[in-house]
């Protein structure tokens, strides 16, 4: 449905506080009213999306603002890699986007450089059954919100079932033992896993904090001293170096979009990924088979004796440097309201997990059986700064890629275990003091 301006008027809401479709709610609670700034116009910079109709939605939904309020939305996109450092560049400069899709608790680099969004963020909170705390914590400073958490793309083993059957085995292992042992089996019939050890943001973190937090290590502990270096770690790290030697050739160069290649072009049977994995084999013709064959689970569950995932998490945020406040905050409320956040997780096609609770129900979530093992992650991600608080520290951390770096060097064999772990530990020492 499209809203006029002249909808507005018999509403009887400013621009910009649009009603629900066909709900009361809307009208039943007290909606915050932005009325957009004279001759307004923004600009969103959004990631790259792996699933089209992502992008689709939410250029449309964008669109419809638009029809509704008079306020031109120009939408630009960039690479995963290339979203963080413009966003540090746009808060730095304070000029460039007005808002802006961005990684894990990059907010907590720039804060001061946001504009506030609690009152926003409460209503919403409010309206759609609270946000999973998981994704809150990425966008809440203290009792202020800096960002709007807006979904965790979730991460899960992507597999394809006949190689996996023809290297002996009828399930899929669910803990990191067995994994091993596939993962052996798998090299022999040579169609090995692959998973990320460059500086991809989603895939290569995942994979990552998976290895370090399943053996019980961990970078910091809940005061936000650096524990890294720990006999856990260093297991976790043996084991890395273990599994790396059943990969295919090359994983230590890999971004996220290296390893979704190598498994549509049947080079690898196993990877972990968003089910754009599986949706880029589904919509194309040519590849219905492959299709057909891939399965989805979530990641084996180590020597900790339950499951921990990071999943990759995104959320809007708004700079002070722009002209428009009223028209960003307006804009936001719209893009949030549930007929344009439920198309556009529909039209995701599972790929994007909501932040507000009531969203987890849309029917999308059954439509497939590949869609249950990301339901989840919204409610159980772990969030990257585990098990300290998030803040700057965790924030120049992840943008530094410690972790990755640091089981990179030990899977590969640059460092040993006990000297990529304490280059690791000196790394984020910096980090957390200079924070």
């Amino acid at each position: 449905m499209t809203f006029s301006r002249r909808d507005l008027l018999a509403t009887g809401l400013a621009a910009g506080t649009l009603p629900l479709v066909g709900s009361s709610p809307a009208f039943a609670q007290a909606a915050p009213t932005f009325t957009p700034e004279k001759g307004a116009s923004l600009r969103v910079l959004r990631w790259a999306p792996f699933v089209k109709g992502d992008e689709d939605s939410f250029i449309a939904n964008s669109k419809k603002f638009t029809e509704a309020t008079g306020v031109d939305v120009r939408i630009d996109k960039e690479s995963w890699e290339d979203i963080r450092p413009k966003a540090a560049t746009a808060a730095t400069a304070g000029s460039g986007p007005d808002i802006m899709m961005v990684w894990f608790d990059d907010p907590f680099q720039y804060p001061d450089k946001l504009l506030d969004v609690t009152d926003l963020a409460t209503y919403l909170g409010g309206k759609y059954g609270g946000w999973y705390p998981g994704l809150e914590g990425y966008g809440k400073r203290g009792n202020q919100f800096i960002a709007l958490p807006l979904a965790a793309i979730a991460n899960a083993i992507c597999y394809r079932q006949s190689m996996v059957e023809a290297a002996g085995f009828k399930e899929f292992p669910r803990d990191t033992k067995a994994f091993l042992e596939l993962a052996k089996a798998l090299k022999a019939k040579s169609k090995p896993m692959g998973f990320p050890h460059g500086k991809a943001v989603g895939d290569g973190n995942n994979y990552a904090h998976w290895i370090v937090w399943s053996h019980g290590g961990k970078m910091v502990d809940d005061s936000g001293k650096v524990v890294i270096n720990s006999p856990e770690t260093i297991a976790a790290l043996k084991y890395a170096r273990e599994l790396y030697q059943q990969f295919i050739p090359g994983t230590e160069s890999w971004l996220d979009i290296n390893n979704n290649r190598a498994f549509l072009a049947g080079d690898i049977s196993v990877t972990a990924n968003g089910v754009s994995l599986y949706y880029s084999a589904k919509n194309d013709p040519k590849m219905a088979d492959l299709a057909k064959d891939i399965k989805t689970v979530q990641l084996p569950i180590g020597p900790v004796g339950k499951g921990v995932e990071l999943h990759q998490t995104t959320e809007l945020v708004a700079f002070k440097h722009t002209k428009f406040p009223n028209a960003v905050k307006a804009y936001l409320q719209f893009m949030y309201e549930k007929p344009q956040m439920e198309s556009w997780i529909t039209a995701s096609s599972a790929y994007c997990c909501p932040a507000l609770k009531s969203y987890i129900d849309n029917p999308v979530w059954t439509s497939d059986p590949n869609h249950a093992a990301y339901k989840t992650a919204s409610e159980t991600l772990r969030p990257n700064g585990y098990s300290g608080p998030l803040g700057p520290g965790s924030a120049a951390a992840m943008a530094d890629y410690i972790m990755v770096d640091m089981v990179a060097e030990a899977a590969t064999g640059q460092r040993s275990p006990e000297d990529a772990v304490k280059r690791a530990e000196q790394r984020a020492t910096r980090a957390y003091r200079n924070t």
